[in-house]
């Protein structure tokens, strides 16, 4: 075969419990008939009731996953989600320069659902100067937003002026979670890149999602690498989490539910590209 298909490549932390990370990446990119690639930027020893431990492996190690995986596959999209320290950013950041992605879905992961904090202080800085200029879209939730900022997003007002923010912070276009706004109506996720203002309501679920965030970045890049324009994209990323959301099942022994990947398949959707 001559043709190279195109393939969506996760630099992400790897989650033993099979929820979150690496392992939600590659199922929502077989799910959406993309072929996924992987670059482990850390390990964690997780399960559904939290984050017991983090090895974060060499910065030069994770540059020589990355550079194996743009040396021989065509690569439409990147995701990026826990990338734990400075030094980790940073090198991903010079491996994104030389190599130059078409698209990049920044996923800005800070604390798990657990409650675990899984980014080091000196990182943050490091995020905002090194990987937002970099990135196609930025996909925070509320709280890692605030982070950010640096103040409080406490409702749909302030999560309307925290795009605007957001975006003059070097963010080419974001998609801003709303699952962690109080309030009992639709969940609503916004997205703005300075030209396109939209938003995307769904049914607020009574579930406890483990991986939503890591799954909806996928799916973007998944979308991506199929040809969708970057506002189709994200659309069709929050129909596609907000489905394996509702399709969510436990695992474990912890309130978290895992998403179900494959619930649009039984639908006959969506279709190889």
């Amino acid at each position: 075969m001559s043709h190279r298909t195109v393939c969506a490549l996760t630099i992400a932390g790897s989650d033993s419990g099979g929820g979150a990370g690496i392992q939600a990446d590659l199922k929502t990119f077989a799910a959406h008939h993309v072929h996924g690639l992987s670059a482990l930027a850390a390990l964690t020893a997780q399960h559904t009731r939290g984050v017991t431990a983090v090895h974060v492996p060499p910065a030069e190690f994770l540059r020589a996953q990355i550079d194996a995986c743009f040396d021989d596959f065509r690569i439409g999209a990147v995701k990026l989600g826990m990338l734990a320290t400075a030094d980790i950013i940073h090198a991903v950041a010079d491996a994104l320069e030389a190599h130059r992605p078409a698209a990049v879905v920044l996923d800005p992961v800070m604390v798990a659902t657990s409650g675990a904090k899984l980014l080091a202080d000196d990182a943050l800085q490091a995020l905002r100067e090194r990987l937002l200029p970099l990135a196609t879209v930025l996909t925070p939730n509320i709280p890692e937003a605030e982070l950010l900022l640096g103040h409080a997003i406490p409702d749909d007002e302030a999560a309307e002026a925290a795009l605007v923010e957001l975006l003059a912070l070097d963010a080419r276009a974001v998609l801003l979670k709303g699952g962690h706004l109080p309030g009992t109506g639709a969940m609503v996720d916004r997205f703005d890149d300075g030209h396109v203002l939209l938003e995307f309501e769904h049914p607020r679920l009574d579930i406890e999602g483990h991986g939503t965030g890591c799954t909806l970045a996928s799916a973007i890049a998944a979308n991506l690498c199929r040809g969708q324009a970057l506002p189709e994209a994200c659309a069709n990323a929050t129909d596609y989490v907000a489905g394996a959301l509702a399709n969510a099942y436990r695992p474990g022994k912890g309130k978290a539910a895992v998403l179900d990947h494959l619930w649009w398949l039984a639908k006959g959707r969506p279709q190889a590209p």
